[in-house]
């Protein structure tokens, strides 16, 4: 039991000094704006992760459920007069039933035709959003009220990066304590085999719809925190290119690794600013580097380098 405590607290333990060893070196507000984005981004990466990398099912239109809690904290407050803070419970709130209800058809489907799927629901969000101009603005996006706690006024980049890293460390401790319930190896069973899973007795289809569900809240509670961050909120947020952003956090950080998310959640955000230096090829740079971490390191940044450091210390 100790051992398993240990466990479960383990990451978020990381996590945690590493939100506040980073706001020390922090050499200006800019600095701590991009470690909030990469908070965001990681909290969304670590329930895609839950879905990809623990139950093995794809999804390539996630940024619908990070638009539905985006525009959630943008439309609510303007039309109902609603407090930031309850639209972004509302907005996860809708994101679970959007889940629910699309999850039960469509997580029938399995591979390259669940990825189809998932890319179509994405797809229509996207347009949705984009063509209600009247409800949200249009292609040119809406404003998004501040965020307003008693008479605090949250505001400036110190401010969102606690809020935004403690949203992230509260993340993943409930993912990793999900992973090590009854309910993450049931998940981990039918991501290795979903026939064998059935036949110990897992209802797949009950847990493929449970942790897709809970992947679309934390994209939602992501999206809106984002859309607070910034102050507006623009259909791009639910776009197609986004979708991939995220699957490719996952892939890069490694599957089936929390830690991991939060890895590649920072390279992908990082890794752009710092090859802004190289002008006309940090596009080229980028995509050399994105194949060389792949083919360097093939199951993910972490879990490979925690294989490697595993093999030395054997």
């Amino acid at each position: 039991m100790r051992r398993l405590m240990s466990n479960r607290l383990a990451v978020p333990a990381i996590l945690s000094l590493l939100v506040v060893g980073l706001f020390f070196v922090m050499p200006s507000s800019f600095y701590l704006r991009v470690a909030a984005l990469v908070w965001i981004s990681a909290l969304a990466v670590i329930g895609l992760n839950l879905l990809m990398g623990y139950a093995g099912q794809v999804s390539l239109g996630h940024a619908g459920f990070f638009g539905v809690g985006a525009y959630s904290v943008a439309i609510l407050p303007a039309q109902f007069g609603l407090h930031p803070l309850v639209s972004l419970i509302v907005g996860a709130l809708a994101a679970a039933l959007l889940a629910f209800l699309v999850g039960r058809p469509i997580l029938k489907l399995k591979g390259h035709y669940l990825a189809v799927a998932t890319l179509g629901f994405g797809i229509l969000v996207f347009m949705v959003i984009g063509n209600e101009a009247w409800l949200t603005g249009g292609p040119d996006g809406m404003p998004v009220p501040r965020l307003v706690l008693g008479d605090w006024r949250v505001r400036g980049g110190e401010a969102w990066y606690w809020i935004t890293g403690a949203l992230m460390v509260v993340g993943s401790w409930i993912a990793v304590n999900l992973v090590a319930s009854p309910t993450g190896r049931a998940l981990r069973a039918l991501h290795d085999s979903e026939v064998a899973a059935r036949v110990v007795g897992v209802d797949v289809a009950r847990y493929k719809l449970i942790v897709f569900v809970i992947s679309a809240v934390y994209a939602s509670v992501a999206g809106s925190t984002l859309a607070l961050v910034n102050g507006f909120i623009t259909p791009d947020a639910a776009g197609f290119l986004h979708s991939i952003q995220l699957v490719t956090m996952v892939v890069l950080g490694g599957m089936g690794s929390v830690l991991g998310s939060v890895v590649g959640a920072a390279v992908l955000i990082v890794l752009p600013q710092v090859l802004t230096a190289f002008h006309d090829y940090e596009h080229l740079l980028l995509g050399f580097l994105m194949m060389a971490f792949m083919i360097l390191l093939r199951a993910g940044i972490v879990p490979s380098l925690s294989a490697a450091f595993a093999g030395r210390r054997a």
